[in-house]
């Protein structure tokens, strides 16, 4: 369950600036909430409240806050799962884990202070009088060293 709800603290960090975001928040919101129409709107605040984070934060500040957010939904979930009986918890493990997987389609995002790793197709466009830029630093394409003799 500590693996599962490490998963889930870090797919809430990862999605919060992506197009997962919007899926990923509500129904996590909905299984934190258990059916209680006020819990469920503290979490989509709770929610909102990290993606807001995410976003101000600046270079040196970012892998900080990144740390303490996956931790914070962490503890999060794994409160909840300690709270269910065997049957609950059974059930919203299976209902977090198909959330995860359903997260972020076709590869994933990961973002770090010196750059991102993007595995899938990257779509980048400038639309309403607003820029787009994609820096590739240095990349280097070839083929790999060829392997020594077999050790045997």
């Amino acid at each position: 369950m500590t693996a599962l709800a490490a998963a889930g603290g870090t797919a809430v960090v990862q999605a919060a600036s992506t197009d997962a975001w919007t899926g990923l928040r509500q129904r996590l919101a909905r299984l934190l909430g258990q059916g209680n129409p006020q819990r469920e709107n503290a979490e989509l605040e709770r929610l909102d409240q990290t993606a807001g984070e995410l976003e101000t934060a600046g270079p040196t500040e970012l892998e900080r806050v990144r740390i303490r957010q996956e931790a914070q939904w962490q503890a999060r979930i794994e409160t909840l799962l300690e709270s269910l009986d065997d049957t609950e918890r059974a059930q919203a493990a299976e209902q977090l884990s198909g959330l995860l997987d359903q997260r972020i389609p076709e590869g994933g995002v990961s973002v770090s202070q010196g750059g991102q790793a993007v595995g899938g197709n990257v779509d980048i466009r400038a639309d309403h009088a607003s820029a787009a830029a994609w820096s590739m630093g240095n990349v280097t394409l070839g083929n790999p060293p060829q392997p020594g003799p077999p050790q045997g």
